[in-house]
């Protein structure tokens, strides 16, 4: 049988599992499962479960089986730690020299600076933190113990709360029951488990108590820890232990979150997709078992993935965020510690004047300084990540994460439940030849629905829902029901015995299941049977899942009078009532597709982000998702696990740039994706929901988790989301790139006008006899430059801005400021040239007074120039004057011409001009605005 058909036959109505497949470089023994009687033996336990003794010595060393609760960081704490922004810490420096040369002023307008900022960000991340559910949400409330008085007596059945479970206590599971502990079965009944809050996969996956021990396998059981030695241990606390524990019932030595061994070898051993284990987080979907406690409490699978050691706990990389501020601060910080010895020493030389110019060339230092960056990123992103909470329910729980939407021009993403909702629907019902044939799919909704009734099942599985949504129900209320045998797992069949009208004595027997199971009971020939395999093969390859179709008559007298029928073994020849069937053809079914999902991912295509699938799926199943969606994905684009593992961190990163479909993926699989991505220089989102996702959340820029995704997933998330919907992705990139636009046209106006005034202000006091301005004036001017710049915290920028990412990149920035930098320059010794024609007469640039005005009205309006035409705001058909910036431009226009002229302006040393000055710089602006224009078309609108 080829691997494809076998994935694709429903384990309990579900998707394929992913294969436990090994990364490069692991170990090459594989563990092997410990048998049920090693694992009672190891808790020193029994199939009648503890006594009461035991159970109150265990609690009282183990402690109540709570998962660890989640601590919020305190205000302050979040505060001191938004000190840590490297650009925070070169303000201070600065503040620290200000207040050293007694200028006083200018350090306590930096170190407001700092406070506000910082304010901003920790209440803005302190309040994300609160918006977040705790991680007991997944813990059932009681459990099934059974308990036993005494020794020598008989176990009773008891209703316990959860917390009171410890090692070694047997329990029992049915339908809807949330599993309390990790555990190890003893017995089981056609067992399913939803493990997705584990793994991410909505699918129910089966689950089976028989002990799967290779008599070939030679592993040295040694690895496996045993659980009298943790019940010893002195410190039942103790992380390692509890992880050794945890995997009791496992024969390894422990395993991580995303199913690595504890021990670093990256050995996945026995993981999620274990049969005998089940584990905290999950819950029973269907059938019955028994089960030992084998883990409580912090040691369980999940509470180590959510622990602060393991594969979980690994510190994020810098994002994209970090990267860009960091190279624009190294950047800041080279110019500032260039500035002021420079002008000390060229005031020495040239001018014979040292430490009196100390307080000037600080304040020069502090003039090329955009004091005002941390306020308007953090009012940015704050205002960016309100809206977003408030218009579409998108909570960002760290700032930064919000410009990395924008910056994001990758999202890798799982198919089920984003780009396809958590459920299967009809796709066609064909006959052995291949022809669309209703009657087969009538045999398959009648199987599904007199098994749903004659079974007492308390809801159909997600495939015969689908049966039963596409038929019609009045064709199956047209049979009576006789008897059912509801899907095992084992046998992966499901029987029906149906009455049909007008036939007396004959009833029809109807089995639906994978093709391997229902084709072996039916009456073919070899070639016969081979030919169907190879068409459900086919089927499996296209991305759909099959269900085989087959009848029998058989006579009343065969039903047993009880009612039930006699089945055919799992393997080996059919024999009893299911035999000689004949075969009816097959139904296949899809992934039902997100509504919105086809217009989010072409919006999003749209904006420049391209699209990523990890999921632990069969290939075909995510290829047919992406077709249906309007996903190109060309043949070479599909890579599977077992291919990853075989490539090296440079090859995949070459693969990944051209594949789009990561198929059968486990943990360290997608983990490895996104690396790569990142390595090849992409802005990396990754929006997972399940323990297994938590390796690639960590290692994306930005992770992003839905709001019902497990906690420890919405921990460690960026972003979460209301619900698993693209668009609100789209809507949280607009935002981003609305945050980001407007930090880079702020980063754009205010360094390249800075440049130029620190060019101008070097050249300045080489040619004048004085100080080209006074330190006071050049805080004033600062703080009038700064509070307009606040306008580009509410600023709506172009649409332009929206279709591609918004990524700070210090070299380009660093060419753009030089740029216009040195025009910004060249404006400024025009005014030079300007005030030498305006004020005549041999002293008239000897005059302080009148020169440190005329430069400082220049100073202002040029930068409100500046402000509107390089903001890289709405284009003049969206009113490119109006708007927040363009009002704060005319007020930082009005203050530089009218505070020469006013009370104010005499106290800062500044004194009225002539009108002819005014004429004359009306002029040095014009030309200054075609060279901004023509320097900005030339670098591409900016």
């Amino acid at each position: 049988m080829p691997e494809t058909v076998a994935a694709s036959q429903p384990g309990a109505g579900g998707s394929p599992a992913a294969p436990g497949a090994r990364p490069a470089g692991a170990a090459a023994r594989t563990p092997r499962a410990v048998t049920v009687l090693e694992t009672l033996r190891q808790l020193d336990s029994g199939p009648r479960g503890l006594t009461e003794e035991q159970a109150e010595a265990r609690q009282a060393r183990f402690g109540a089986n709570v998962l660890p609760a989640h601590r919020e960081a305190a205000w302050p704490r979040v505060f001191l730690r938004s000190l840590r922004d490297p650009f925070t810490g070169v303000l201070l420096c600065l503040g620290l020299v200000s207040a050293v040369v007694a200028s006083w002023g200018t350090a306590c307008v930096i170190l407001l600076l700092v406070v506000v900022s910082c304010a901003l960000r920790a209440s803005g991340e302190h309040r994300a933190d609160r918006s977040t559910a705790a991680l007991r949400g997944l813990v059932a409330g009681t459990a099934t113990v059974l308990r036993r008085p005494g020794e020598d007596d008989a176990p009773r059945t008891r209703e316990l709360p959860v917390d009171e479970l410890v090692p070694g206590d047997v329990i029992r599971l049915g339908p809807g029951d949330l599993v309390p502990a990790d555990v190890r079965l003893l017995r089981s009944h056609g067992l399913t488990v939803h493990q997705a809050a584990l793994t991410g996969e909505s699918a129910p996956v089966p689950k089976d108590a028989t002990d799967t021990t290779d008599a070939t396998d030679t592993t040295d059981t040694t690895d496996a820890t045993d659980a009298t030695d943790v019940l010893d241990a002195p410190d039942a606390t103790d992380t390692a232990a509890a992880a050794r524990f945890g995997a009791a019932g496992t024969g390894t030595g422990g395993t991580g979150a995303d199913g690595t061994g504890a021990d670093g070898t990256g050995v996945r051993g026995i993981g999620f997709d274990s049969p005998q284990l089940c584990f905290q987080g999950s819950d029973i979907a269907s059938g019955s078992a028994s089960a030992v406690v084998v883990a409580t409490a912090g040691r369980t699978r999940l509470a180590v993935a959510h622990g602060s050691r393991g594969p979980a706990a690994v510190r994020r990389e810098a994002s994209a965020f970090d990267r860009s501020v960091h190279g624009i601060s190294w950047i800041l910080i080279r110019f500032m510690l260039l500035t002021p010895p420079l002008v000390l020493m060229a005031n020495a030389a040239l001018r014979d004047r040292g430490l009196e110019t100390l307080p000037f060339a600080v304040a020069v230092a502090v003039g090329m300084t955009p004091e005002m960056l941390p306020v308007i990123v953090t009012a940015c992103l704050a205002r960016g990540a309100a809206l977003l909470a408030r218009a579409h329910r998108v909570i960002v729980k760290r700032l930064p994460a919000l410009h990395d939407l924008g910056a994001m021009d990758v999202l890798c993403l799982d198919k089920t439940g984003t780009l396809t909702q958590d459920r299967p629907v009809c796709h066609r019902a064909v006959d052995p030849e291949g022809r669309d044939d209703a009657e087969v799919l009538r045999w398959a909704a009648l199987n599904a629905w007199w098994t749903l009734q004659l079974a007492e099942l308390p809801a159909p599985d997600a495939l015969d829902e689908a049966l039963l949504d596409a038929a019609d129900e009045d064709d199956c209320t047209a049979y009576d029901g006789v008897t059912a045998v509801p899907f095992d797992p084992v046998r992966r069949l499901a029987t029906a015995v149906v009455r049909t009208p007008g036939r007396l004595g004959v009833h029809t027997l109807v089995v639906k299941g994978a093709a391997e199971a229902v084709l072996e009971r039916c009456a073919l020939t070899d070639d016969e049977r081979a030919r169907l395999l190879a068409r459900a093969a086919g089927y499996a390859d296209e991305g759909l899942r099959v269900l085989a179709i087959a009848t029998a008559d058989i006579p009343r007298a065969r039903i047993r009078p009880s009612g039930g029928i006699r089945l055919s073994p799992p393997h080996g020849p059919a024999h009893e009532d299911e035999r000689g069937l004949t075969c009816r053809g097959f139904v296949t079914l899809r992934d039902a597709l997100a509504p919105t999902a086809a217009d989010a991912l072409k919006a999003l295509t749209d904006r420049g982000v391209a699209v990523r699938i990890l999921t632990g799926d069969h290939p075909g199943t995510a290829v047919r998702a992406c077709r249906d969606l309007g996903v190109p994905v060309a043949p070479d684009a599909v890579l599977t696990a077992d291919r990853i593992d075989a490539l090296s961190d440079r090859e995949l990163t070459e693969a990944a740039s051209r594949v789009t479909v990561f198929a059968r993926c486990a943990p360290e699989h997608k983990a490895r994706v996104v690396a790569a991505l990142r390595a090849d220089g992409r802005t990396v989102g990754y929006l997972g929901d399940g323990v297994n996702d938590l390796p690639a959340l960590r290692v994306a820029d930005v992770g992003i988790a839905p709001r019902d995704a497990v906690a420890v997933a919405r921990e460690t998330a960026d972003v979460v989301l209301a619900g698993k919907d693209l668009t609100a992705i789209g809507h949280a990139v607009a935002a981003g790139r609305h945050a980001g636009g407007n930090i880079a046209a702020y980063l754009h106006v205010t360094l390249s006008s800075n440049l130029g005034n620190v060019i101008a202000m070097l050249a300045a006091g080489l040619l004048l006899p004085f100080l080209p301005m006074l330190p006071a004036q050049v805080l004033a001017q600062n703080l009038c430059f700064d509070a307009a710049q606040l306008a580009f915290a509410r600023d709506r920028p172009y649409s332009a801005v929206l279709r591609r990412p918004t990524v700070l990149r210090p070299r380009a920035l660093l060419r753009f400021i030089v740029g216009f930098g040195a025009l910004n320059a060249v404006a400024d010794l025009a005014t030079f040239g300007v005030l030498a024609l305006a004020l005549h007469g041999p002293d008239a640039l000897d005059d302080e007074a009148v020169f440190h005005s005329g430069w400082f009205t220049e100073n202002l309006v040029t930068q409100a120039l500046v402000m509107l035409l390089l903001r890289g705001g709405r284009r003049r058909a969206e009113g490119s004057a109006s708007g927040p910036v363009g009002r704060a431009a005319g007020a930082l226009t009005a203050v530089g011409l009218l505070l020469p002229l006013s009370p104010l302006g005499s106290l800062l040393g500044l004194t009225p001009l002539p009108a002819l000055y005014y004429v004359l710089l009306a002029s040095v602006l014009a030309l200054y605005a075609a060279g901004l224009m023509a320097v900005r078309a030339r670098q591409g609108g900016r």
